[in-house]
Order: C-alpha cells, then sequence, then structure tokens
C-alpha cells in the first residue's frame, strides 16, 4: 500500500511539473531580452546596424521602463532627458521618447556600453566586479 501511494504522489508532482513547465514555456519571459521581444512591436528599420534592435510602444519611456523593470530588475539604471537605459547581466534596454511615444533597443552590453557611455558615464557601474581594485590584504594594489 506504501508504494501506491508514493506512486500517487510521485504522479501527481509529474503532472504539476509538466504543467508548469508549459505554462512557462507559453507565457513566460525568461529574461529582460524575452520580455521585450514578446511585449513590444518589432521596428526593424529603427534597428541600429547589425546590434540594436528596435522595438516600439506607445506609452511614455517612464512607463515602458516601470514595466520592463518591475518584471526584471536592472543591475543598474540611468534616466535624463533623452531617455531611460537599464543594463542587466547580458543585455541592456534604452528607451527613448518618440513623437507616438518610445523607441525601446534592446542590445548586448559588448556593443552598448561604447554607444552610450557618453551618456551614462559610470552611472551604469561599469568597471564594477573583477577590474576594482579592493582594499583588503592581498587585494592587488
Amino acid at each position: 500500500m506504501t508504494y501506491r501511494r508514493w506512486f500517487v504522489v510521485g504522479v501527481a508532482f509529474a503532472v504539476i511539473g509538466a504543467l508548469v513547465a508549459a505554462f512557462a514555456v507559453l507565457y513566460g519571459n525568461f529574461s529582460p531580452r524575452g520580455l521585450v521581444e514578446d511585449r513590444y512591436d518589432r521596428a526593424a528599420a529603427r534597428d541600429i546596424g547589425g546590434e540594436a534592435m528596435a522595438y516600439t510602444s506607445s506609452s511614455r519611456p517612464s512607463q515602458v521602463a516601470k514595466e520592463i523593470t518591475d518584471a526584471w530588475k536592472p543591475a543598474d539604471q540611468y534616466v535624463d532627458g533623452s531617455g531611460v537605459y537599464l543594463r542587466y547581466d547580458d543585455d541592456s534596454v534604452v528607451i527613448l521618447p518618440v513623437a507616438a511615444g518610445s523607441l525601446i533597443l534592446l542590445e548586448q552590453l559588448s556593443t552598448a556600453y561604447p554607444r552610450y557611455h557618453s551618456t551614462v558615464g559610470n552611472h551604469w557601474g561599469w568597471g564594477r566586479g573583477n577590474t576594482v581594485r579592493g582594499g583588503g590584504p592581498g587585494s592587488g594594489k
């Protein structure tokens, strides 16, 4: 009798797991990139080279930024009159105002840094991590 109970519990967990996985595949956004790709309209004509993929929204940049940051907390964020600049582990999301709402530029950090450094400067936290020497003993000063 005990084996039968464990079998039923195992089957129940397997069914729940399969349902969760199916829901995640159908409705999930596994990264800020996926969220932007799923939620906003693609505007390939506004791409910047082959690096920055363009999307549009009829909402203001502040509203688009709120939607994205509510779902995915950025590593760093910079906001000024030119737009909203979000830095994630692998990607940047730059939201610029346009007459009809917002232009959302999705780009890998390796190309976003040189493009936006003059705007975000050190606000994005570039150079943090392994390149910053600590103050403790043996820190490589």
